[in-house]
């Protein structure tokens, strides 16, 4: 088998609509795989086009980069994914999906019981301060360490 032909970070960069600095920081952060020419430039597979794709797609689901990572780590040779890679890496998309379909849902319905109401209270409200175990302290900054607060009550006063 053949090697797989070597791209420039420009060419990366124009097949998939990015700036070259963000095909750098993602070589830098070890999403993509480079080597550097004799020349000192970065040379990329060219199936890093791919990888890059896969890239933004989850970014754009609302991945953050760090669970890109693990999840572009269980590929073998850090290879971009195969068919059959993204199909198991599909379930896993499937289940953030409707994780967020589930919480968007409940949010709806409790939405759909608060319309006219307009109290936005902290007694009452379970959108706007759901499960507040902090209010049986009293009100204001409960969480604020206790010697903090006594050096700005002092260095505060008149």
């Amino acid at each position: 088998m053949a090697p797989e032909p070597m791209v420039s970070i420009g060419f990366i960069a124009k097949r998939t609509g990015n700036a070259v600095s963000l095909i750098r920081y993602y070589a830098n952060e070890g999403l993509i795989p480079s080597v550097r020419t004799n020349g000192g430039n970065r040379a990329f597979p060219r199936s890093v086009i791919r990888r890059v794709s896969f890239i933004l797609i989850a970014q754009n689901m609302g991945y953050s980069l760090a669970e890109i990572k693990s999840l572009l780590s269980t590929l073998p040779d850090n290879r971009t994914p195969t068919q059959a890679d993204w199909a198991k890496l599909s379930t896993v998309f499937n289940q953030h999906i409707e994780a967020k379909i589930a919480a968007l849902t409940s949010l709806k319905t409790s939405l759909e019981g608060c319309i006219g109401c307009g109290c936005l209270s902290l007694d009452r409200c379970r959108l706007y301060n759901t499960d507040d175990k902090v209010a049986a302290r009293g009100s204001g900054a409960q969480l604020l360490d206790e010697n903090v607060q006594s050096q700005f009550l002092v260095s505060h006063k008149k």
